[in-house]
């Protein structure tokens, strides 16, 4: 186990895989270090182990990478383990050169210690458990640099110590044809019209019998998986109203299937023209309607992400959570964040209570007012 603030490039790799074991946004943050590796080693392949279900993600792009996935919530012990078994040994038989885990755990280090490369990289952790930066052959130590802002430094933070640079630290996912395709009829399916440009060239654009009025759409992700990033229900309506009163814009719901009833509720309070697609799509098709889409709004969720990769601007809601590490770079993308000293707090809820004070007394109309400077942008 070699600790070291710099190593040699692994001039040799020809087979390498990355582990990034996080959620949906860890990936999206995830992807300048897939594309600089792609670029350090031109001639190698390389491929990517993801949390099951991700990885449909990259498989749509329009180059995707080799894609393994750790499967979750096999039923029964004997199960998982057979389950897991397979992948190990799926993993062993590509004789991966190289190795390079991005996160901060323990899976993640037992999964590179299993393939048997002979070169496995994260970044030295000292708080976690011993064996754990025992499974590694390379840990990078960090340095008085080591980044505080940006979610995609942490990845490229590592690479750089194997003199792996990034040309570019903004997440970039460019979708397949089939995958735009796909998207546009979900919102066909709705009534929308849309131009076969939009529609990947083909006749889907001109089946819609309702058209968007002059507005066009914007997308909306009001939820989040964690109680404490969300702002109140009533105050997604009166934006949606607004917008449709105001601008002539229709919201499109978006989030995952866990959503959908609660996203029903809201789209029947509003008086706005709102389209509810929460959890009625892939993720990759979700990244597709999210591409199509004038504007993201949201909570601080997935939603945000994806769509800063495929070139949408956004809007987003940040309480507890830290806007300066995960605001993707750039000025058509906007925060909106509480006027209190305590945010950001990092906590999940003010007093461990899942609620977010500093959310709750955020008002309606500093919301709009960032809306309407993207809107007009």
């Amino acid at each position: 186990m070699n600790i070291s603030e710099r190593f040699a490039k692994p001039t040799t790799a020809r087979r390498i895989l990355l582990i990034q074991l996080g959620d949906i946004g860890d990936v999206v943050w995830f992807l300048p270090a897939l594309r600089a590796v792609r670029e350090a080693f031109p001639g190698a392949s390389v491929s990517v182990l993801l949390r099951e279900g991700n990885g449909s993600l990259l498989a749509a792009t329009v180059s995707p990478p080799m894609v393994f996935e750790v499967r979750k919530g096999v039923a029964g012990p004997g199960r998982w383990l057979a389950s897991s078994l397979r992948l190990v040994r799926t993993l062993r038989r590509e004789r991966f050169d190289l190795v390079f885990d991005f996160r901060g755990d323990e899976r993640g280090g037992y999964m590179a210690f299993l393939t048997g490369a002979p070169v496995r990289a994260a970044l030295y952790y000292s708080g976690l458990p011993w064996l754990r930066n025992r499974l590694f052959t390379h840990l990078v130590s960090p340095t008085g640099d080591f980044p505080s802002v940006g979610a995609a430094d942490l990845s490229l933070y590592i690479l750089r110590a194997f003199g792996i640079e990034a040309k570019d630290v903004a997440p970039e996912l460019a979708l397949s044809d089939k995958i735009i395709l796909r998207a546009s009829q979900l919102l066909v399916d709705e009534g929308f019209f849309l131009p076969k440009e939009a529609a990947g060239g083909g006749e889907e654009g001109g089946m819609a019998a309702g058209a968007v009025r002059r507005g066009g759409w914007v997308t909306v992700n009001p939820f989040s998986r964690w109680s404490y990033k969300e702002w109140a229900p009533e105050k997604w309506v009166k934006i949606i109203d607004w917008l449709w009163r105001d601008f002539g814009i229709v919201t499109v719901l978006v989030g995952s299937p866990e959503e959908g009833e609660r996203a029903e509720r809201l789209a029947s309070s509003c008086t706005g023209k709102v389209h509810n697609l929460t959890g009625r799509s892939t993720l990759a098709e979700l990244a597709g309607v999210l591409r199509l889409s004038r504007l993201q709004i949201g909570v601080d969720s997935a939603a945000p992400h994806l769509a800063a990769a495929v070139g949408t601007p956004t809007v987003t809601l940040y309480g507890p959570s830290d806007w300066r590490y995960w605001k993707p770079p750039g000025d058509r993308h906007r925060v909106v964040v509480p006027d209190m000293d305590c945010a950001p707090c990092h906590q999940k809820g003010c007093d461990g209570s899942g609620i977010s004070r500093c959310l709750d007394t955020l008002e309606v109309g500093q919301m709009q007012a960032v809306i309407r400077v993207a809107l007009s942008g």
